[in-house]
């Protein structure tokens, strides 16, 4: 090795063309006819003859991470869910405007490339794709020796998808009397995780304790992965008998519940979500416990068990509760929408930019 090679500056090409390899078939059992090309070209390359059908196809995009959650699947040196965690928070906000996504692809960036490490990353990228349609159909992993420490990685991703122009979902189809129908979530997801480190440390819980608290391995119960929702609301969607009785759906992320909501109900509307219509996963009132505070004031940062809500018509309420429930996504009415005068005080109203709805939550949580 000379003194100035690439890989005596901590870069192993060699260990990179190996990852590849590894992750090679599991990304090919996400291609369909579409995909051409295979794997390891300089782009992704997907047919999209199929759009001449649509009379005004809107490609839908969307773009995303996992943020400090990595830090708890590094800790464990457990990286098989993280791939599902990216899938979920990009696909799950493209489906959001009633889009289908078609292909995606992923970024790693890392202190130093493990091929068994990538690979794994990879694989469950690969298969949550496959869950919900997706064509994984290019990637990157870069080596930022000096930046980045020998175990340290972060990843994200990007997605593309389809819905015919007039059928875009959002807050412009929602009317007075529509039914907010919450769907459940697995866990913590992919947000927060900032609160959940801080929370920990300040009591001097590490990831690979054992608490009979939080059930099991701390980390391992922290890691429970992301809930796609993706495959079932494709499939409502293109329900002849429900899917149009579907105004808008909101992928609970960042930012909460109320704030999530909001964005996809119109300006002028409001919902009253009752906390009494659901009990938040055991994961939760662990860590509020813990942190000395209230659910209630981590409804901003966490999804309490809220993964996704559906705004439906009233009279499809039921069908489509049915209808999820029978993909195996427990859902419930949490609240109903009303565009009748009153305060504003105390709701959440709009965000990130949006001047949506108006949304607060009432009364208590379940037990």
């Amino acid at each position: 090795m000379t003194e100035n090679s690439y890989a005596a500056a901590g870069v192993d090409t060699v260990a990179g063309d190996l990852a590849v390899e590894l992750m090679k078939a599991a990304v090919s059992k996400t291609h369909g006819p579409n995909v051409l090309g295979g794997v390891g070209g300089f782009a992704g390359l997907f047919d999209v003859s199929f759009l001449t059908a649509y009379k005004r196809p809107l490609l839908a995009t969307s773009t995303d991470g996992v943020g400090t959650k990595v830090a708890i699947a590094q800790a464990l040196d457990k990286h098989d869910t993280i791939g599902q965690d990216l899938v979920g928070m990009v696909v799950d906000d493209i489906i959001v405007v009633g889009a289908k996504p078609i292909f995606m692809t992923d970024y790693i960036a890392c202190g130093k490339v493990v091929p068994a490490r990538i690979a794994s990353i990879v694989e469950g990228i690969a298969k949550a794709c496959s869950e919900t349609g997706t064509a994984l159909v290019g990637g990157e992993t870069a080596e930022h020796p000096g930046l980045l420490g020998v175990d340290d990685y972060d990843v994200a991703g990007a997605a593309v998808g389809v819905v015919e122009g007039d059928a875009v979902l959002g807050a412009e189809r929602v009317q007075h009397g529509d039914v907010v129908v919450a769907m459940a979530s697995s866990g913590i997801h992919s947000n927060g995780f900032s609160l959940v480190r801080h929370i920990l440390s300040s009591n001097n819980i590490g990831y690979t304790d054992h608490s009979n608290e939080f059930g099991g391995v701390v980390g391992e119960v922290l890691l429970e992965p992301t809930r796609l929702y993706t495959g079932p609301l494709v499939r409502l969607l293109e329900d002849p008998a429900v899917g149009g009785s579907v105004h808008s759906l909101s992928h609970v992320t960042g930012g909460g519940i109320a704030a999530n909501l909001a964005r996809v109900l119109p300006v002028g509307s409001w919902v009253e979500l009752d906390r009494a219509s659901w009990s938040p996963n055991s994961v939760f009132r662990v860590l509020s416990d813990l942190a000395g505070t209230s659910l209630e004031s981590a409804e901003g940062t966490w999804n309490l068990g809220i993964g996704m809500f559906a705004v439906v018509a009233a009279d499809a309420a039921s069908s489509v509760v049915a209808k999820l429930e029978a993909e195996g996504i427990h859902s419930w009415v949490a609240g109903r929408v009303s565009t009748a005068p009153r305060d504003f005080t105390g709701f959440e109203q709009g965000a990130k930019g949006v001047d949506g709805g108006a949304v607060r939550l009432v009364g208590s949580y379940a037990s």
